[in-house]
């Protein structure tokens, strides 16, 4: 089946100029996840800014025309915000349910204290028991590059890393894999990591051989030995061209997870943390276009969106000042024609997670939380109307 949908793949790449409302042919319903930066710390709720923030060049407590000054060339609509948020996360929720999104990735760097990786920790957890409220789906995307500090800092020897990792593995075995709403596949859980200058290729391989569970583990742009497939992600020298580079190398895979994504620009070399990195641009929401397009067409079991909200390399499709909600709407229209929307949403209902986030923002009794706690639930239901009458009053 993946070969011959693959077919289609050099005809859409063409088709970049097509209008949104295009018809695709339709297929099994492929699992939608958004690929989710926990790591945003932020006041008031949190006693000082994070880096991810600042990047110890900006400074959030500047305002300009509204603006908090932060580490992005984008700003989100919702503003400068904490990941640990209990609003933000019903906000970012709320969205994917109505756009059609199943559930997330997060970018998890373990479950040591070293720099922000505890405060990342806690927020994954907050992020998986709301995620399991509104009855979505997560999985782990563990970031390679976490042991090679932790070894530099003396926190484990170079000959321990393996064992390291394997010891993290087996603590999302226990605690994250057996939760409902963690994606498997076949039955396995799925595992992605995140880049290559932690462990080798061997060093994976070997450890994957003796994990306690079984995982459906997917390495970065090619797969290693022993993983079930890769996942892609922008590589911007090689710009929209690497989702057919990607296509053509996951046909001798079991299975692949390709990326959708609006854009790469980052803000590296304005923060001075390194020289940045070649622009793909947003080419006014036809990179969006292409990738999703090109990755619903490979037939594939799961697609990742790059990123929900990575500020800094600017891929976020989290709606924001500049682009407002126009990728998340193109993204339900697809799965619209595709019937494969779980809630009859349409691109007006996508306003009201907005909407609700500045009432809980307002809220100054256990009345109030308890009356927008209602219109969440009315509008993750799918009771739309309701909700807008709600608001309203």
């Amino acid at each position: 089946m993946r070969t011959i949908a693959l077919v289609l793949i050099a005809f859409l790449s063409f088709h970049m100029n097509a209008p949104a409302d295009e018809p695709l042919e339709c297929r099994d319903r492929p699992l939608v996840l958004a690929h989710y930066m926990p790591w945003y710390v932020a006041k008031p709720v949190s006693p000082q800014w994070g880096w991810h923030w600042t990047m110890n060049r900006f400074d959030p407590e500047t305002i300009n025309d509204g603006r908090r000054d932060v580490a992005s060339h984008h700003y989100p609509l919702a503003g400068a915000y904490d990941s640990s948020d209990p609003s933000i996360l019903e906000y970012h929720l709320l969205l994917m349910k109505l756009c059609g999104i199943d559930g997330v990735i997060v970018d998890w760097y373990g479950l040591t204290d070293l720099s922000d990786y505890a405060v990342l920790h806690r927020n994954t957890q907050r992020l998986i028991d709301a995620v399991e409220r509104m009855e979505m789906q997560f999985a782990i995307c563990y970031e390679d590059q976490t042991v090679t500090p932790l070894v530099k800092e003396g926190r484990i020897s170079a000959d321990q890393i393996e064992q390291h990792v394997a010891t993290e593995i087996d603590w999302l075995a226990e605690n994250w894999f057996m939760r409902p709403g963690y994606v498997r596949l076949d039955g396995k859980p799925v595992l992605l990591s995140f880049g290559n200058t932690g462990l080798s290729g061997p060093q994976w391989t070997s450890l994957l051989k003796h994990t306690r569970t079984p995982l459906a583990y997917f390495s970065e742009h090619t797969r290693r030995d022993g993983a079930t497939g890769a996942f892609d992600w922008p590589i911007p020298d090689e710009g929209l061209l690497r989702s057919e580079h990607f296509d053509r190398a996951s046909l001798r895979w079991p299975d692949s997870i390709p990326a959708v994504y609006p854009r790469f620009v980052d803000v590296y070399a304005k923060a001075n943390v390194n020289d940045g990195y070649v622009r793909i641009g947003d080419n006014d929401g036809k990179t969006f276009l292409t990738t999703m397009r090109h990755a619903f067409a490979s037939g594939t079991r799961i697609i990742q969106l790059v990123t929900w909200n990575d500020w800094g390399e600017g891929t976020c499709i989290e709606p924001s000042v500049e682009f407002g909600y126009r990728d998340l709407e193109a993204l339900q229209n697809l799965r619209r024609r595709r019937s494969e929307l779980k809630l009859n949403a349409g691109a007006e209902d996508l306003r009201l997670p907005w909407q609700l986030l500045l009432q809980r923002r307002k809220a100054s009794s256990q009345k109030d939380v308890q009356r927008w706690d209602a219109v969440a639930v009315m509008i993750g239901n799918g009771e739309f109307e309701n909700a807008r009458k709600a608001l309203a009053q």
